[in-house]
């Protein structure tokens, strides 16, 4: 009898991600609050290019992507060759670790950090291990103590998730000058848009060798159905990462279409801007009901209840009303729940929905 086919060692030990709900049953469209999307969703010219780029289907895509890395490149004011495209920042995050850790190296990130790290870890053999926060906001110094020799991956999201809380720049910089020349401090800017006066760690990858920074497509620029990432390192990182890079990864749609999103700046902005006026009005109404939030720096909120039981009351509740938002208890906040800032009508309803639950408590 033969052996039974196994998988790598720690790929069982994966828990399969969930993404956030978007059915209700008995609701024909229930109000996505739930996965941090642009509710007011890709830009105009964005959905003109991918429409133009649909006959042009029968031809394969560019291995190189030149195009949009140039345009990345031209509004961010970096290096095109210094790019890689990814089918989402996933991908990128997905390839650092299949290069650069393995079985004996440890991949080090914070404990409320994005569920996925943890699978990067594991899917290449590597160790995941967790590093406290400190009032869910991430802990510098609890991070470096955690780096052993054995680390070779540091993955920090900042803006945080599902705590939109943010680190400045000197406690950046703080954290890259401890990092061992062994490892790489991979910057995760996947809200990085929506925080005011901040280039997603572009400065710190230009002053070492061993800072990566990764931002997408899916949030700001309403194209999470899309699947388009992007990260910037030094160049050695780089040539390591499109070594093992699908040629063909990226749909010939899916350039077009990030290449004339990433060019409309007017849009970009107008998405901020509605952002921030939703998110003041989100997080000063919760206040008022007597729901705190920290300060959040990205496109949700994460809304604090007594207790667990309160916030699956809540949102119970908001379901009741046709609101899906996210339960993060696997993130380690039984007592809160994330809230993504929609439209000016969606802030509304979120409120005046909480207004009625803390009355008829």
């Amino acid at each position: 009898m033969s052996a039974p086919i196994r998988p790598q060692p720690g790929i069982l030990d994966i828990a399969l991600y969930k993404g956030g709900a978007s059915t209700l049953a008995g609701i024909d469209e229930p109000l996505k609050l739930s996965s941090n999307e642009n509710p007011f969703g890709p830009s105009p010219k964005a959905v003109a290019a991918m429409q133009d780029a649909l006959a042009q289907m029968h031809r394969y895509p560019s291995t190189d992507h030149a195009a949009l890395r140039q345009a990345i490149a031209e509004v961010h004011g970096l290096e095109a060759d210094r790019i890689i495209i990814g089918v989402g920042s996933d991908e990128v995050l997905t390839l650092l670790s299949l290069a650069f850790a393995g079985p004996g190296d440890e991949v080090l990130y914070p404990e409320h950090g994005f569920s996925m790290y943890r699978i990067f870890a594991l899917s290449a053999g590597a160790t995941p291990v967790v590093a406290p926060e400190k009032d869910r906001t991430v802990d510098v110094e609890a991070l470096l103590a955690a780096v052993t020799p054995a680390t070779r991956l540091i993955y920090l999201a900042n803006p945080a998730n599902p705590s939109p809380t943010f680190l400045d720049t000197d406690a950046l910089t703080r954290l890259a000058d401890g990092v061992p020349a062994q490892c790489l401090l991979v910057l995760d800017g996947a809200y990085a848009e929506f925080a005011d006066g901040y280039d997603g760690g572009a400065t710190l990858v230009e002053a070492r060798e061993n800072v990566v920074m990764t931002r997408t497509f899916s949030k700001i620029y309403g194209l999470g159905g899309l699947r388009v990432g992007w990260g910037y390192a030094s160049q050695h990182v780089i040539d390591v990462l499109n070594r093992i890079r699908g040629p063909f990864n990226m749909s010939k749609v899916a350039l077009a279409g990030a290449e004339a999103a990433v060019r409309d700046r007017e849009f970009v902005e107008t998405c901020r801007r509605m952002n921030a006026e939703g998110r003041a009005r989100l997080q000063g109404g919760l206040a008022q009901l007597g729901i705190p939030a920290d300060e959040s720096h990205a496109n949700f909120v994460l809304a604090r209840f007594s207790d667990e039981a309160e916030a699956l009351a809540a949102d119970a509740h908001l379901k009741s009303e046709g609101i899906l938002v996210r339960l993060v208890k696997g993130y380690g906040y039984p007592e809160a729940l994330r809230i993504t800032v929609g439209t000016p009508d969606d802030v509304t309803r979120v409120l005046d929905a909480m207004a009625r639950f803390k009355g008829a408590l």
